[in-house]
């Protein structure tokens, strides 16, 4: 079972108080997009083996979205962050290159020590 840190209330939930919202740091296309965009941002996610940045609600809690950072072969949990920023934390990705070397997933790439 996977637990999760809310940056908001600071509460260490399991999964099953949270709900999970797909694929974080998508960027949005509506009216006015390209056919293209706007078929990209409805079906297109990424789907790794390795590092991925998902979106949770902690439904039973404070009810807020945030970040998580984790593992999708080992389920472990990198990391949580607040929902408003356009990017992972620079220090998040620096904890991840630290445990996966090389680390990949969309245009973000970790360094290899």
């Amino acid at each position: 079972m996977l637990i999760l840190h809310c940056p908001y209330c600071g509460v260490d939930a399991e999964e099953t108080e949270l709900h999970a919202g797909g694929e974080a740091h998508l960027k949005r296309f509506g009216p006015g997009s390209s056919d293209e965009e706007f078929e990209g941002y409805l079906f297109h996610r990424e789907n790794p083996k390795g590092v991925h940045f998902e979106r949770w609600r902690h439904v039973n809690g404070c009810g807020k979205w945030f970040h998580a950072a984790r593992c999708t072969n080992t389920l472990e949990v990198f990391g949580t962050y607040s929902a408003q920023v356009f990017e992972p934390p620079q220090e998040l990705q620096d904890k991840i290159s630290a445990k996966r070397p090389g680390w990949e997933w969309r245009d973000l790439k970790g360094s290899d020590q």
